[in-house]
């Protein structure tokens, strides 16, 4: 890719990312796992990765403010556009609105080519870990969303069946079960490598909440009954 193309697309992605959870250095963070992972396979289309690597996110600002929206599906249709409006090939257009598509964790639409499942893979490894955790909760500021949910009998709940979103309840759904999904070794390895940190401070966190109303709860039962 000539640099020329590359600051073309650079720029027009800082100008769609508005979201610090899902800022530049993330999208930056995801080219440089991708490339990573793409020096361990075989006939990868750099160009395509690149890109596709770069404009993953560009939704993110339509679905951030209408939540009914699928950034990836948005961001798909904007990177089509922007490409072909700036004279790219159909086919290498189609390529990475393939590729974004197919990036979201939630989504309904799995990664069939190798650019595409090398994306997935590297997007993931930024949620998984210790910097999958900051921006976890950055993310839940910012929707005013909480740590976790007490359940009726008073009690913090671990997350696993709470139905409200919560810090907890993402963990327990999204970020303790992503170390099995990725599509290529490297990826899986990478993520791995990561896995204790996120595990570590999901334990910290929860067992310091549930000991403050465990403790707490019981002495100002007792200060009531007095």
């Amino acid at each position: 890719m000539r640099k020329s193309t590359y600051k073309l697309i650079e720029n027009y992605m800082n100008d769609c990312m508005t979201d610090s959870a899902h800022d530049k250095e993330h999208v930056y963070r995801v080219l440089y796992n991708a490339l990573t992972i793409a020096d361990t396979e075989d006939a990868v289309d750099y160009d395509v990765l690149i890109t596709a690597c770069l404009l993953h996110d560009i939704g993110r600002k339509e679905q951030f403010e209408n939540p009914n929206l699928n950034h990836a599906e948005v961001g798909a249709r904007k990177a089509y556009q922007f490409l072909r409006e700036h004279h790219f090939s159909q086919e290498m257009a189609e390529q990475v609105r393939e590729c974004i598509r197919s990036h979201r964790f939630r989504g309904e639409t799995f990664p069939q080519s190798l650019e595409a499942k090398i994306l997935f893979d590297a997007d993931k490894i930024d949620v998984a870990g210790a910097i999958g955790i900051a921006r976890t909760l950055i993310y839940k500021g910012q929707v005013a969303e909480p740590l976790y949910s007490v359940r009726p009998d008073g009690c913090v709940s671990d997350g696993i069946n709470d139905e409200e979103p919560s810090f907890f309840q993402e963990y327990k759904y999204k970020l303790e079960n992503l170390y099995s999904q990725f599509y290529t070794r490297k990826g899986t390895q990478m993520a791995r490598k990561r896995q204790q940190a996120a595990a570590a401070f999901y334990d910290s966190i929860f067992r310091e909440v549930s000991e403050a109303y465990t403790d707490g709860v019981d002495i100002l039962r007792r200060q009531m009954e007095e």
